[in-house]
């Protein structure tokens, strides 16, 4: 079972230039090389903040892009990890591990499969198991 465990950093809306402690980023990786380690880790990412984002919405039915911070954002990706494991409560106890700080919140969300969906889903979406590099999946 593949899940993203997203870090949602609180005040991260209003950051326009990253000042990270080296300390907290040490722990981190310790972190991470724990996930690899392990073998559950697919991927990791760090999201630059919310000013340097843009957006494109298609509320009018044409797409508009809105350059950030976004004024209505509440809370706002800092990065994720991909990990593949046997359970939802494998990925809680991966997340509790993490060494983050009082102003974060990690939020675990499954990844869909081509599996999860009925017939006439994966008929209408055939080729995209290609697409997620895991051929075969559907």
């Amino acid at each position: 079972m593949r899940f993203m465990m997203l870090m949602i950093p609180r005040g991260y809306e209003n950051v326009t230039e990253l000042d990270l402690d080296p300390e907290r980023v040490a722990a981190m990786m310790k972190y991470n090389q724990a996930l690899k380690d392990a073998g559950v880790l697919i991927t990791l990412e760090g999201l630059h903040p919310p000013a340097k984002a843009v957006r494109v919405s298609f509320a009018t039915g044409k797409p508009v892009v809105t350059d950030g911070p976004f004024t209505e954002s509440k809370e706002v990706l800092g990065g994720f990890w991909m990990i593949d494991v046997a359970s939802r409560a494998e990925a809680i106890e991966w997340a509790k591990r993490c060494p983050g700080s009082a102003n974060e919140i990690i939020e675990i969300r499954q990844v869909q499969e081509m599996s999860d969906f009925s017939d006439e889903v994966r008929e209408a979406a055939a080729g995209f198991d290609v697409l997620q590099g895991r051929p075969g999946a559907v």
